[in-house]
């Protein structure tokens, strides 16, 4: 439940002097991206409301669980009562860690189960390349080989400067930094290293590897409005994402012989069993070719 980070924090700060919630949620959101940060705030404030602001060291594992079973009742999706419930249980696995909840709460309460799409939103490799090759402006189509290729995430992409860059063996490799301040290095092909290296021109180390008219780094939000276009273009249907593209960057390596630990390793997966999940969304076999014709 909690990140290698937010352990190490936690053993920092346990016992902490932290008087109140408010410190607390502070605290358990030290470390993560803005775009993480804003996002659990909200899923906590719907959570507090719906216990109408009873202090944390107050909430029992019914006020976890009505609060699952309320928002199954009002309607919301599977994916929006996994997310919501998971911000909640960090929060007070993270408050137990540190000392400031004497029992964690929320740790009976299980998320429920979601039916697996994982196949359905990896791309094949002949539409990774029409979704490339039809985008018409420079920067997005390298946005696009370099989301595939190195199958970084978008908000990880985004915040890379020219400096997190550097030459390797006449190619190059790029420092990602990833979620709960994890960092790995990824190693670019050559095709992209100088198709990158063209693209900077005289850009500062300081400047942004993807920036808008204005100079800054592109948000997250432009990306995906991006990569919705190229794949409207390329007649590719379904609601296509950035995250698409890392998704087909893990199983089409796979697929090509990949070391699962190799492919762990570059998209920054926590676990193998992460990465071992699309083994099963695209099988290279099934017992029914064996059946009887």
């Amino acid at each position: 439940m909690l990140t290698h980070y937010q352990e190490a924090l936690a053993s920092v700060f346990r016992l902490t002097d932290c008087q109140t919630d408010d410190e607390l949620i502070g605290l358990w959101l030290h470390g993560k991206s803005p775009h993480t940060r804003e996002a659990y705030k909200r899923d906590i404030a719907y959570f507090l409301a719906f216990i109408e602001s009873k202090p944390l060291i107050q909430v029992k594992m019914e006020d976890v669980a009505a609060f699952s079973e309320a928002m199954v009742c009002q309607g919301y999706t599977i994916s929006s009562i996994r997310r919501r419930l998971y911000a909640v249980k960090s929060l007070l696995s993270f408050g137990q860690k540190v000392g400031y909840l004497l029992v964690n709460v929320g740790k009976p309460v299980d998320l429920p189960k979601d039916r697996e799409t994982l196949a359905e939103r990896i791309l094949s490799e002949s539409e990774v390349l029409k979704l490339i090759a039809l985008e018409p402006k420079e920067r997005n189509r390298l946005m696009l080989r370099f989301l595939y290729e190195t199958g970084c995430r978008v908000s990880e992409m985004c915040q890379l400067k020219w400096k997190h860059l550097k030459p390797r063996e006449g190619s190059g490799q790029v420092t990602i930094f990833g979620k709960g301040s994890q960092t790995r290095n990824v190693l670019l092909t050559q095709a992209l290293w100088d198709e990158l290296q063209s693209f900077r021109r005289k850009a500062s180390a300081n400047a942004p590897v993807f920036h808008s008219k204005s100079g800054r780094h592109l948000s997250p939000r432009n990306v995906w409005d991006i990569v919705k276009a190229a794949a409207k273009r390329a007649g590719i249907e379904g609601n296509v994402s950035a995250h698409w593209l890392r998704h087909s960057h893990a199983s089409h390596a796979l697929e090509r012989g990949a070391p699962i630990h190799l492919v762990q390793a570059t998209l920054g997966h926590a676990s193998v069993a992460t990465t071992g999940m699309y083994l099963h969304a695209r099988p290279q076999d099934s017992s029914a070719r064996y059946l009887p014709r």
